[in-house]
């Protein structure tokens, strides 16, 4: 387990994105980067002065940005594809399974400011499909980085696998999460804290908050484990056993649809494999307008909202 570091600072994991990109470009001459009129949203200004024939700006036209991506790939070079993932993922759907995930194309797809990090342009902005959606995509890996240190560590990874590869960038602030030690590997999950009562699975902006939970649990007696999940495309199947083993109860916690994603995924690893009771968190339908923060409260997506939730799994599971 690597221990989490006490950090209360917020950072925008677009900074860590844009750090990493510029560093894999100065490494590597073939890495390009496409976006769609998204320059200042994916903080690639340092990049488009570096290396400006090196990025691809195709305007608000997301098809032919996923598109101009695999061809690029084809031709030897290494596209990383950057754009708010609510139009990357809806207005390219088509392009990204047949271009990139049937041909096994070598891109990196980076889908800024997702879930509900708009949260005031309301459902239109909101992106809490896009790993559903994904998932049931053959030959596509999925990450949800929780911090800055992970964001990096996870396009780093992405980088060197060989095939397409999803990453979500938050634009909300997060804490640091993890230890300078961390070492983020594709399909494997990482455990946080340790309890016996209940796990509680997580990713991205909801990783820290589940952290939140597990201290408020650990106060009422509970002992709340709390696992990371980044790779929600492949899962870590061993430790999603481990938790249904061991605690008998599992609550999963994302920023996202609670059809279709991390969520939904565990379920059926969980059904197969050994079937305890579960709770998913996360958004029953279209979301309203509000800030983020205000819409991960409205639908529990906090310390005490997860701390309820598990409290009434742990009431429903028995002694």
């Amino acid at each position: 387990m690597s221990a989490v570091a006490a950090e209360s600072t917020l950072y925008d994991c677009r900074d860590a994105f844009a750090e990493t990109i510029d560093a894999l470009a100065e490494a590597d001459e073939r890495v390009v980067v496409v976006c769609n009129d998204s320059i200042a949203s994916s903080k690639l200004g340092g990049f488009a002065a570096k290396f400006p024939e090196r990025l691809v700006n195709v305007g608000i036209a997301e098809q032919v940005m996923v598109g101009i991506a695999a061809g690029l790939a084809n031709g030897g070079r290494r596209p990383f594809v950057a754009g708010a993932s609510c139009f990357l993922t809806a207005r390219a759907l088509e392009q990204i399974k047949v271009d990139l995930a049937y041909t096994n194309a070598d891109v990196k797809l980076c889908a800024m400011s997702p879930g509900v990090a708009y949260g005031e342009f309301g459902p239109t902005h909101h992106s809490i499909e896009d790993i559903a959606w994904l998932r049931a995509i053959d030959n596509l890996v999925a990450i949800v980085p929780a911090d800055p240190l992970e964001t990096a560590q996870a396009l780093r990874a992405a980088a060197e696998y060989s095939g397409p590869v999803f990453v979500r960038v938050s634009r909300m602030g997060v804490p640091v999460v993890y230890d300078a030690d961390y070492q983020f590997r594709i399909g494997h999950a990482m455990r946080l804290a340790d309890g016996d009562d209940v796990t509680l699975i997580a990713n991205g902006t909801m990783v820290s908050r589940a952290l939140e939970a597990s201290a408020l649990l650990a106060a009422d007696g509970v002992g709340a484990r709390v696992v990371s999940m980044p790779t929600v495309k492949p899962l870590d199947l061993d430790e999603i056993s481990a938790a249904a083993e061991e605690t008998g109860a599992i609550v999963a916690v994302e920023e996202h649809s609670v059809h279709g994603g991390l969520g939904g995924a565990i379920a059926e690893a969980v059904v197969a494999q050994r079937p305890v009771p579960m709770r998913i968190l996360g958004f029953p339908g279209f979301a309203p307008t509000g800030s983020a923060e205000w819409l991960l409260e409205h639908f529990g997506l906090t310390g005490p909202g997860i701390r309820d939730a598990a409290i009434e799994l742990l009431e429903r599971k028995g002694p």
